[in-house]
């Protein structure tokens, strides 16, 4: 089973290359964010020619997420249960496979803008809220993976510059240890169950040259369960949609389970 996210920033602009990438790859299920439309304007058609049952989550101009799926999607849930939110931030669904269902949750969290800031303090309550919540999804589907846009640099090495950036959004030491706190969950960050490349990024910014100099982050993850864990082979980032022209700033991530 291959399962990827992506942070698309704009479906409506990028549909051709979604549907392309999947043309190429076609995984059992991909999360998008940032689809940055509404749910009447969601592509539900395209997808399903392209052999994918989707659902959708979506608002106007910002944010938005969806979840695709070769699979009927199950038991959805929109944003964290009880945690009030106008930002349509999260989309957990079930899909089945052939070794047992899979739960995903595939998340575009907050972005924080700064410390110190209002959209900081919101940060930190909506990654809070997550984590009490993604306890108790668990416990309910122990087979679960949690994707999408982290907007979080876990480690130094994650960073092209850790220590000019030591601090700024995304390499909070509060930031980074909300990520622990998932971790401690019961999950694991695929991508580093592996050898990888040094300086392996999933997003770089439009400006100064991002890409072409690598001057990136790696804050795309996806998280696995322990009782999917032992089935992962592979975790990778795949760089080649950034060189499209209009691409999104962020790469897919995608994830194999054996």
């Amino acid at each position: 089973m291959k399962i990827a996210t992506w942070n698309i920033n704009s479906l409506t602009v990028r549909l051709p290359q979604v549907l392309d990438w999947l043309a190429a790859h076609p995984v059992d299920a991909l999360g998008l964010q940032e689809l940055k439309l509404t749910d009447d304007k969601f592509p539900f058609a395209a997808l399903q020619d392209a052999g994918y049952h989707a659902v959708a989550f979506g608002q106007k101009t910002y944010n938005g997420v969806a979840l695709l799926a070769r699979s009927p999607l199950r038991d959805v849930v929109r944003n964290i249960p009880g945690h009030g939110d106008a930002q349509a931030r999260v989309l957990a669904a079930t899909v089945d496979s052939a070794s047992g269902p899979v739960r995903l949750v595939n998340c575009y969290f907050v972005n924080g803008q700064a410390p110190g800031t209002d959209k900081f303090a919101y940060k930190m309550l909506w990654l809070q809220a997550l984590h009490d919540w993604l306890r108790s999804e668990i416990a309910q589907h122990p087979r679960l993976v949690l994707l999408g846009d982290f907007n979080v640099a876990p480690e130094d090495r994650d960073s092209f510059d850790p220590e000019g950036l030591r601090g700024t959004i995304h390499h909070t030491d509060e930031e980074r240890a909300h990520f622990q706190a998932l971790l401690a969950l019961g999950l694991t960050d695929a991508y580093r169950l592996f050898e990888q490349p040094e300086k392996s990024y999933s997003w770089w910014d439009y400006r100064m040259l991002g890409f072409q100099k690598n001057r990136g982050l790696r804050i795309d993850h996806i998280l696995v369960s322990e009782a999917l864990r032992g089935a992962v082979t592979a975790c990778t980032i795949d760089r080649a949609p950034r060189k499209n022209p209009q691409p999104s700033d962020h790469a897919p991530v995608m994830v194999t389970l054996g």
